[in-house]
């Protein structure tokens, strides 16, 4: 039935849209967290200070691969639909989907490259 296709295609393409949005923020908080770090050192503050913050750094950074890793079988796995399905191309949530695949393709690993690891 193709109300069923097209739910899957609506609930897949919000997966890929979310897990995209989310690598952006895990890694500008990385970037943010990074600056952080070197404020705390610039300013001398306590070694202490400065190691927790550079904690706070490495869980960050662990976030970025991870969400990569979803957002990498999620991206596949609509794909997969866009490419089957290819009788609703002239359905709204369809072409919606083709878009959230062509914006999230800047977030994936390029062609021979891993995923990305900032540690």
């Amino acid at each position: 039935m193709a109300d069923v296709r097209i739910k899957t295609i609506k609930i897949k393409t919000g997966v890929v849209k979310r897990l995209a949005k989310e690598k952006v923020m895990y890694e500008k908080d990385a970037e943010s967290q990074r600056n952080r770090v070197q404020k705390y050192k610039d300013e001398g503050k306590d070694d202490h200070d400065v190691r927790k913050q550079e904690e706070v750094l490495q869980e960050c950074l662990m976030m970025v691969p991870d969400c990569q890793r979803r957002l990498v079988k999620a991206y596949e796995e609509l794909q997969k639909i866009i490419d089957t399905e290819t009788d609703l191309n002239t359905n709204e949530d369809y072409l919606s989907a083709v878009k959230v695949l062509e914006d999230a393709k800047l977030q994936l690993p390029g062609p021979g490259q891993a995923l990305q690891h900032f540690c």
